[in-house]
């Protein structure tokens, strides 16, 4: 649960409160005992705080393990049954959503929301539809289209929300803005057009899925502009889990249960299915964390290196073969996806700001920046000599990898 930075959202918690205030003291014998609760929670240590890079990595990692393993269960096993699939991980959602309201405390924040039916069926209902069938038609296109692909034409969300803001009524359409985004597009039309293994349908799927999930997105702007409806991604997975998971169901009751049967499930793996739903979730909770300790800023970039290693990863486990125009188109895309979330000015106050945070860190530590500088290299050169290594070698080099 593509998750993005384009939702205006609310930390779930609050920092926590910093003590440290210095003790009084009596006859030169040493500090007195506190004499009341206020005095008590001063004399608290202060509450140690993981650093943000943790948040970092921990979303960047769930975000790219549902990827992947949604793909490694739906095509590498054989389970053809994408519906089915998003029907459990909704359901699993469900269920922790009911435990976490009753057990926790991550999800008070629905006490602030007015949700009433008519609200549910007029404005989470719909919501719910587009979330259903934009899952339905990801988990689809695992069957058809690589990894690699899939990133790539997903680099074209920003636009797709732009036009469906639009077609909405919720922004004034703008030829400046288009012609900002227009950038996406050609990049991932040269990244289609270099694409090797190109599937009709698979990409219809994705386009599909991309579609709906901008509606979705453009449906949740309108009902958070109202201040009674702020909600962050676990309270808003709380109220459309259960809708979407009844959604699936019927699909999947029709279209995929007739045809599969215990042996594909067992196939699988019962801790399998278990893990893969855990993960899935496990990642809506940790974008709460990520939104509440970092910055649109930090999200917008650590998708864009999510995608960049999802693309790397996708040639290394499945020996996915990457054009050299496909390259190019990508990295088009990604930048000109930054350039219109960000702008120019802000781009270049933070590159001003990284070039002199990277120059104090060489001053400071110059061994882990030179080992950096190489790690960073030898990927880079990994990924070309992948890229550009015939169809065949890549195959046979990746299936040694996994005798």
């Amino acid at each position: 649960m593509s998750a993005s930075g384009d939702e205006k959202m609310r930390s779930s918690g609050d920092s926590p409160p910093s003590g440290g205030a210095s003790s009084e003291t009596g006859n030169g014998n040493g500090p007195l005992l506190p004499t009341s609760a206020q005095d008590v929670e001063k004399n608290q240590p202060a509450k140690a705080s993981l650093h943000p890079a943790f948040y970092v990595m921990t979303w960047i990692s769930l975000s790219s393990s549902v990827i992947l393993y949604n793909k490694w269960i739906l095509d590498t096993l054989k389970f053809h049954y994408p519906v089915i699939l998003t029907t459990y991980h909704l359901a699993f959602a469900t269920l922790m959503t009911q435990l976490l309201a009753r057990y926790t405390t991550l999800l008070d924040g629905r006490k602030t929301v007015k949700m009433t039916g008519r609200v549910y069926l007029r404005a989470i209902v719909p919501i719910g539809f587009c979330f259903s069938l934009s899952l339905i038609c990801g988990n689809l296109t695992y069957l058809y289209l690589s990894v690699a692909f899939i990133q790539m034409l997903k680099a074209t969300t920003p636009v797709a929300v732009l036009l469906s803001g639009w077609a909405m009524g919720l922004q004034k359409p703008s030829m400046k803005v288009l012609a900002n985004v227009s950038a996406i597009v050609f990049g991932v039309i040269l990244a289609s057009v270099g694409e090797i293994n190109f599937v009709l349908i698979g990409f219809l799927y994705q386009c599909g899925g991309i579609i709906f999930e901008a509606l979705r997105l453009t449906m949740v702007q309108r009902l958070l502009s109202s201040a009674e409806y702020k909600m962050d991604p676990l309270v808003s997975l709380y109220y459309f889990a259960p809708v979407c998971a009844v959604m699936n169901g019927l699909v999947a009751l029709f279209w995929e249960l007739p045809k599969v049967s215990m042996e594909e499930v067992y196939a699988v793996g019962l801790s399998n299915f278990f893990l893969n739903g855990m993960v899935a979730f496990l990642l809506n909770v940790s974008v709460v964390f990520l939104i509440g300790k970092t910055s649109s800023l930090v999200l917008t970039l650590c998708g864009v290196l999510k995608d960049i290693m999802l693309v790397g990863a996708s040639m290394l486990i499945w020996g996915t073969p990457v054009s050299a125009l496909q390259f190019f188109g990508y990295s088009i895309a990604l930048c000109g996806m930054v350039y219109y979330k960000l702008g120019y000015d802000a781009i270049k106050g933070y590159a001003g700001d990284a070039q002199r945070q990277w120059l104090e860190f060489g001053v400071r530590q110059p061994a882990m920046r030179k080992l950096a500088v190489a790690g960073g290299v030898a990927f880079v050169f990994i990924l070309l000599l992948t890229a550009m290594a015939p169809a065949n070698v890549v195959t046979a080099a990746t299936n040694k990898l996994g005798q």
